[in-house]
This record gives structure tokens, C-alpha cells and sequence, in this order.
């Protein structure tokens, strides 16, 4: 049995449009009915949490980057600086340092080891993070600026907010980016449970057993929630029971549940079939995260 406090649940898919955010949504709203609940909108690329969650803003801080200005006066065109980035940020060009700012990764490398000190870390803003209370759900959104090409330096910012956000909050619950590639495994490395929400369909088994695969390799124990049940096949449950992977719960194919979801409406409490489930999946996702 684990003491941790909050216990952090990552919601993701393998696949976008499997319904990860309805899940997390949701799940905040049933449990915010009775206890403080902490909903964290990692999705900084498109963040809609909001969308769902009415309340009142709070504070808004604007998160920054570093990334290297150069001082053409001071250079000597060394070439360390270009030599020296992996990341193919800094490049001579004859004589001229140019620096690439969406590749820079903030590594101060170039900045370092410049021997002239030719090469200052400058801040530059990379979008902002802003808290909604409603009740007694917080909703913690990172949003990412519009042109940004890498979201993990702001879901780490995220994180790092989150921190401070602990107090007499039992549960946090991170809605993630959709995939696999590196903002999902900024978003769920810090987490205690990871549930994976997927479709009875070719698409979403071949995309979650990708998510699976990622989710063993962070050693990240994982449930699964199999949204639209009823729409395709049997292949993804028939897999999980031979993967050994507890499937939480199944949400029922529905019309209703797009047509709240698509104007912006939570569903748990309007559908009377579909509060039973959510009640059943906190539990759910209780039980297994606290046994580990």
C-alpha cells in the first residue's frame, strides 16, 4: 500500500479522439462533488479542459525559455557554439552566428562554452499556465503559444506549478497529450497510475498497445477505459485479457454523450446510466493505484 499525497493519475491515449478528455473531465467533476480535486490540463498544444470546468480565473503566469542572443560584437567566430548544439540551433554562416530559436532546447551549452561570452541566455516567452476554481475542482492549464514547436519545456513548467498546488488535495488528475511521443512521456513520468482510454476499433488497438509499450518502458502501471463499447470489435479486450490489463470500465457507444461533449457539456450527471460507471472507475483506479 502506498502513502503518497496526492495520488497523480494520468489520463492519455495512444490515439487522438478517444474520448481522454471527457474521461478527465468527467472523473474531476463526480469527484469534485464531494472532495477538492486538482485537474491539470497538460495538453499545452490544445488545451480544452475549460471548456468544460466553469469558473472563476485565477492567477495567469507567463512561462519563458531560454534561448541565446548573439553579440556580434564580442564573437570571434570561434565555431564552439555550433560545434557544441545537438540540436543544430547555433550555425555559422560565413560570419554570422545564426541562431535557430524553435530548436533550441535551453541546454546552455553554446552559451557556456563560448569563450568571449558571446552567446547570453535571453528569456523568451513560450506561452502561460493559468488556474480556474469551480467549486471545489482548480483547474491548472498550460497553454502553449500559438508557432511553438516543443510543448515539454512548458509541461515540465507545468509540473513544477502543480507542486505548489498540494493542500488538501487527495487526488490530482493530469489530462495528457494524446500519442506517444515526448510531451506524453513529460506528461505521465511523474505520475502514480496511468489510465489509457481507447476504442473497440483496428485504430485504437494497433495505437494502444503503442501506449502500453511506452507505459512499461517508465514502468508506469496502467488501466484501461474502452470508450464507445459496443461500436466495433472484441480485439482490444480480447488483448487486454492476454495482456493481463485490467480493463476499469467500458463507456457505452451514445449519441448523447457526443452531442454534450461537442457543445461543451459534461455528461456524468445528465446521462443516469453513466454516473454508476465514473463512481465505478474512481474506485476503480483507487484500488489498483493504492496496491501498488
Amino acid at each position: 500500500m502506498t502513502d503518497r499525497n496526492p495520488l497523480k493519475i494520468a489520463i492519455a491515449s495512444g490515439k487522438g479522439g478517444t474520448g481522454k478528455t471527457f474521461i478527465a473531465v468527467n472523473l474531476a467533476a463526480l469527484i469534485g462533488e464531494t472532495s477538492n480535486i486538482l485537474l491539470v490540463d497538460l495538453d499545452v498544444e490544445e488545451p480544452n479542459d475549460a471548456l468544460f470546468i466553469e469558473g472563476t480565473e485565477g492567477q495567469v503566469y507567463n512561462q519563458y525559455s531560454l534561448v541565446p542572443k548573439w553579440d556580434e560584437n564580442k564573437c570571434i567566430i570561434c565555431d564552439i557554439c555550433s560545434k557544441s548544439c545537438k540540436y543544430h540551433a547555433v550555425a555559422r554562416l560565413g560570419d554570422i552566428i545564426a541562431i535557430f530559436g524553435k530548436l533550441c532546447h535551453a541546454c546552455h551549452a553554446c552559451s557556456e562554452l563560448c569563450p568571449q561570452d558571446a552567446l547570453p541566455m535571453t528569456k523568451h516567452k513560450i506561452g502561460e499556465i493559468r488556474k480556474i476554481v469551480s467549486g471545489k475542482i482548480t483547474l491548472v492549464e498550460g497553454r502553449l503559444n500559438p508557432g511553438e514547436e516543443q510543448a515539454v519545456p512548458l509541461i515540465n513548467k507545468t509540473h513544477d506549478l502543480v507542486r505548489c498546488n498540494t493542500e488538501n488535495v487527495p487526488m490530482q488528475i493530469f489530462d495528457c497529450p494524446p500519442g506517444t511521443s515526448c510531451p506524453v512521456v513529460a506528461a505521465v513520468k511523474r505520475c502514480d497510475y496511468l489510465v489509457l482510454v481507447t476504442e473497440p476499433t483496428p485504430f485504437g488497438l494497433n495505437d494502444l498497445k503503442l501506449a502500453i509499450k511506452t507505459a512499461r518502458q517508465l514502468k508506469i502501471p496502467a488501466g484501461i477505459v474502452i470508450n464507445r463499447d459496443g461500436l466495433g470489435n472484441q480485439d482490444v479486450e480480447e488483448w487486454c485479457r492476454n495482456e493481463k490489463l485490467d480493463i476499469l470500465v467500458k463507456i457505452p457507444y451514445d449519441r448523447e454523450i457526443a452531442r454534450l461533449s461537442s457543445g461543451g457539456e459534461l455528461a456524468y450527471d445528465k446521462l443516469d446510466f453513466l454516473k454508476p460507471l465514473f463512481a465505478n472507475l474512481f474506485v476503480a483506479i483507487k484500488n489498483k493505484a493504492l496496491s501498488i
